[in-house]
């Protein structure tokens, strides 16, 4: 018999690509099917704390607040690798220390290290989709670009600090920026839970073997916002061989993130992320 899943993610073009391979039927969902709900990724993080799709994709930065509802998934993970989320304000401005920022985001990652690193800076949330022209019509002194808008903003901003060097600057060289994952709610039976995870890996790797007839039929399909070589080159960033499967150097980036939270004061305890993934191993101990 098969079962309904909900699959809640971003209709930025890194979530549309890995998780579309399992859409479109490319992906075996061992007798699954998925319900694709794609949400900003402001409102999938407050959905999630209210506990309400069975897999969500989420921002790092806010997983230990549902970690008691929600484990971590290895899979459909994106990373910073010397680039990230970017701190932009009109030419030649000089910010003042309480300036007003526009985020995509209470509970963002980028807004996380952003208060961390301006504690001072008056933060207002709005859609991602609007923070470019806030900062260009002089609603806000700056605000934090994401997703696609890092590629390509107006000609009159320029960019204040980049939040990969932020990340830096508190966690140390070495180790990438943490931005965002999956979760998947712990109500599910544990075997189901370990299937997604599967089905998911799997999705994430079709989608990079077969990223060029992938890409076409999103963009021919009009499903993502950006195409051509902006799209590929988005794609080489937040959706590839990095996202499959969480590596001993993201765990250790994750960790480090936490660590930073906790030490903030941003939630009550530390958190070890190995501690909140599927025990995966327990599909191969159940068969033996």
């Amino acid at each position: 018999m098969s079962r309904t899943i909900q699959l809640a993610h971003s209709p930025d073009a890194d979530d549309i690509f890995m998780y579309y391979a399992i859409k479109f039927g490319w992906v075996d969902t061992q007798g699954y099917t998925f319900e694709n709900i794609d949400l900003d990724i402001e409102t999938l993080n407050v959905e999630a704390m209210k506990g309400t799709y069975d897999v969500s994709a989420i921002s790092f930065g806010m997983y230990p607040l549902i970690k008691e509802e929600y484990a971590l998934l290895r899979t459909a993970v994106s990373f910073g690798e010397g680039y990230g989320p970017k701190l932009i304000k009109r030419k030649g401005e000089r910010l003042k220390r309480n300036f007003k920022v526009a985020l995509s985001g209470k509970y963002t990652t980028n807004a996380m290290l952003f208060r961390i690193y301006y504690p001072h800076a008056r933060p207002v949330y709005m859609d991602f989709l609007e923070i470019e022209e806030a900062v260009v019509s002089g609603k806000v002194d700056a605000g934090v670009l994401i997703h696609e808008s890092i590629l390509d903003f107006d000609e009159s901003l320029e960019v204040e600090k980049e939040i990969w060097d932020i990340w830096v600057e508190l966690a140390g060289e070495g180790l990438p920026l943490p931005l965002g994952g999956m979760a998947v709610r712990r109500s599910l039976p544990l075997t189901t839970a370990i299937a997604i995870e599967n089905i998911l890996i799997d999705g994430v790797k079709v989608a990079n073997e077969k990223k060029e007839a992938l890409c076409h039929k999103l963009e021919s399909e009009n499903l993502v916002r950006i195409s051509d070589k902006m799209l590929e080159k988005y794609l080489d960033m937040y959706a590839s061989d990095e996202s499959v499967s969480l590596s001993p150097l993201q765990l250790k980036a994750l960790d480090t993130l936490y660590a930073l939270g906790f030490q903030q004061g941003l939630w009550e305890s530390p958190l070890k992320t190995e501690e909140y993934l599927i025990p995966n191993e327990y599909a191969t101990l159940r068969s033996k």
